[in-house]
C-alpha cells in the first residue's frame, strides 16, 4: 500500500514539474487571435466603434464580445477581411452613413485658425502640428480621416477633404452580391 502511494505522490511530482515547465516554456502573450485582428484593424485609435481603441475592440471581437462591422474607418474592406479570418460571413457595417463616406482627410483653413491647440489633443494619431496661438497645420500620411479634431474646433477652420483615387490607392472593387452570399469552407 506504501509502495503505491510514493509512486502515486511520485507520478503526480513529475508530472507536475513537467506541466510547470511546459507552462513556462511555451507561454503565449496575449491572444494570437486578436493579435491577428488588431493587424486588419487601421489603428486610427478614433473610438467610433465604442472602444477605447483598434486593441481593445480587437480582444472584444476574439472573444465573442463584439461585432466586426462596427469600424467606420475600416469601412467594408475591413469588415470582409475580418469575416474571411474568423470564417464568418460578411454583414453590412452597423454604421450606414460612415459606410458611404469616401475616405477623406483633414484640412485647416490656416487663415482662420486661431491656435488653440484642442484639435491637437483630440487627434488620436499626431497628424495635426502647431504650438499655442500659432497656426496649425495637417500631416496628409498621418491623418486617418476619424473626424475627431472636428468637434472641439471653436472656429470651425478644420474642413474634411475627400481623397483622390489614385495608382497606390485604387483597389478592386469587392462584389457587394459575393459579400453577401458568401460561404467560406
Amino acid at each position: 500500500m506504501i509502495a503505491a502511494i510514493v509512486t502515486i505522490a511520485g507520478l503526480s511530482t513529475v508530472f507536475g514539474l513537467l506541466l510547470g515547465y511546459a507552462a513556462i516554456r511555451f507561454r503565449v502573450e496575449g491572444d494570437p487571435i486578436a493579435d491577428q485582428i488588431d493587424a486588419l484593424l487601421p489603428q486610427t485609435q478614433c473610438g467610433q466603434c465604442a472602444f477605447a481603441g483598434c486593441r481593445p475592440y480587437a480582444e472584444a471581437i476574439a472573444a465573442g464580445e463584439a461585432e466586426i462591422n462596427r469600424c467606420p474607418p475600416g469601412g467594408e474592406a475591413t469588415m470582409i477581411a475580418l469575416a474571411e479570418l474568423l470564417g464568418r460571413d460578411p454583414v453590412p457595417l452597423e454604421d450606414e452613413d460612415a459606410a458611404e463616406k469616401p475616405k477623406a482627410v483633414a484640412y485647416i483653413v490656416e487663415a482662420e485658425c486661431i491656435g488653440c491647440t484642442l484639435c491637437i489633443q483630440a487627434c488620436p494619431v499626431d497628424a495635426i502640428v502647431g504650438a499655442a496661438k500659432q497656426m496649425h497645420t495637417i500631416i496628409d500620411d498621418e491623418c486617418t480621416g476619424c473626424e475627431l479634431c472636428l468637434p472641439p474646433c471653436p472656429v470651425e477652420c478644420i474642413h474634411m477633404h475627400p481623397i483622390g483615387e489614385t495608382i497606390q490607392t485604387w483597389q478592386w472593387p469587392y462584389p457587394k452580391e459575393a459579400a453577401k452570399g458568401a460561404t467560406h469552407g
